[in-house]
């Protein structure tokens, strides 16, 4: 049989293996599987060998080709969409991603690459976590050196709760730091969200419950009177958690808690309560994770990595819907002694990575990508008031 050959052109930019043409360009169209296509282009037959330059489908020069040819243009216009994420929670203040882990530096600072290899998986905005004061201001400073992109939160993590009742002028010292820099924060727009508050019971060696209801509580006062959203954690502790938030919040701006792990049940009464509910690699772990998450409701959906930490593992129930045909493929990975500029380190989620959340739920949920990714990403918006335009 005849057989006409039929070009796909690449976008400008555009990196390929065996399996996939991916776009890189934010203009361009999303990453298109070669079985996709071949599946929309009815029986045609792939080329054993595809010239780097201009990836080729190989079509039967018929009626059927003018059919084909139609269809490639139908699965242009119609599959046009480019996946857009916001990470809504990211520690890049951590020292790991400025080349240090426990005082030592192991290579240069690569924030700057992290942040551009999370643009070029699509993920646009970042909400960078403030977990102490120190850590707050930071998340502040890295917001006005990347505006539209960066966001932060100003807030004292469970854990770290002693900070507050031990510091060298007084927990109200503290506090009052704290309600400054929220307030200006927010009139700038630089911060979004109060937090990171909440309870921990996993991990009561760094303060005792005591500590951490008194200082959640304070933490609330301040959320309350500056009017920010919360950015919460949970951990082992939701009747508490529970109890002491869900009664103030008809005074709140309605609030995140993220990097869920808890029950169905749990899950539940915080939707039903009006909060919105992150979803990272550590909710994707085991068989009853992905239960939780298939019943997530999308309109109370929103994705995260929180890294450098909870990154998807072979070891995950989740590891094995990520399709490697899909999913845009990561840069290589070095460990950090072994360091090479553009290169990943090993161990240290980042932000591109969020794609693989995003795939997995839609899997999960048995949804278009798609679907799944604007919901989040209008829940994001829709709670935190980031800038609209990407």
């Amino acid at each position: 049989m005849l057989l006409t050959k039929f070009y796909i052109t690449p976008p400008l930019h555009a990196t390929r293996n065996h399996h996939t043409i991916y776009k890189s360009h934010p203009n361009h169209l999303p990453q298109i599987t070669l079985s996709k296509l071949r599946r929309n282009l009815g029986r045609a037959a792939m080329t054993t060998t595809v010239p780097d330059s201009t990836p080729s489908l190989f079509l039967p020069t018929s009626s059927n080709a003018t059919t084909a040819a139609t269809s490639v243009s139908e699965l242009s216009l119609n599959d046009t969409y480019t996946p857009r994420y916001i990470d809504v929670g990211i520690n890049l203040t951590a020292s790991v991603f400025h080349g240090k882990d426990n005082g030592k530096q192991y290579h240069e600072d690569d924030l700057e690459d992290v942040i551009r290899r999370a643009k070029d998986v699509g993920c646009q905005k970042l909400m960078v976590t403030g977990s102490c004061y120190d850590e707050s201001k930071s998340a502040y400073e890295l917001a006005q050196q990347h505006p539209g992109v960066i966001y932060g939160t100003v807030g004292v993590h469970p854990c770290s709760a002693k900070l507050i009742h031990s510091h060298p002028s007084g927990p109200e010292a503290y506090l009052s730091a704290l309600r400054t820099l929220a307030q200006e924060g927010a009139s700038s727009g630089y911060i979004t969200a109060f937090g990171e508050i909440g309870l921990d019971y996993d991990r009561l060696y760094h303060a005792s419950k005591e500590v951490q209801q008194k200082y959640f509580a304070r933490q609330l006062d301040i959320a309350e009177e500056i009017g920010l959203p919360l950015f919460l954690h949970s951990r082992a502790a939701a009747v508490d958690f529970e109890d002491m938030l869900f009664p103030r919040l008809p005074r709140l701006k309605g609030g995140l808690v993220h990097s869920f792990t808890g029950s169905v049940e749990e899950m539940r009464r915080l939707v039903d309560a009006g909060l919105y509910v992150g979803v990272n690699g550590c909710s994707l772990k085991t068989e009853e994770n992905l239960e939780v998450v298939k019943q997530i409701p999308l309109e109370r959906l929103m994705f995260e990595t929180d890294g450098p930490w909870c990154e998807i593992r072979p070891s995950h129930a989740s590891y094995k819907l990520l399709n490697k045909e899909e999913c845009p493929p990561v840069p290589k990975q070095v460990r950090r002694d072994r360091f090479k500029k553009g290169f990943m380190v090993k161990g240290r989620n980042e932000p591109c990575n969020i794609p693989h959340v995003a795939y997995i739920v839609a899997a999960v949920k048995g949804l278009p990508l798609k679907e799944v990714c604007e919901a989040a990403w209008k829940n994001t918006i829709d709670l935190f008031g980031m800038d609209k335009t990407a």
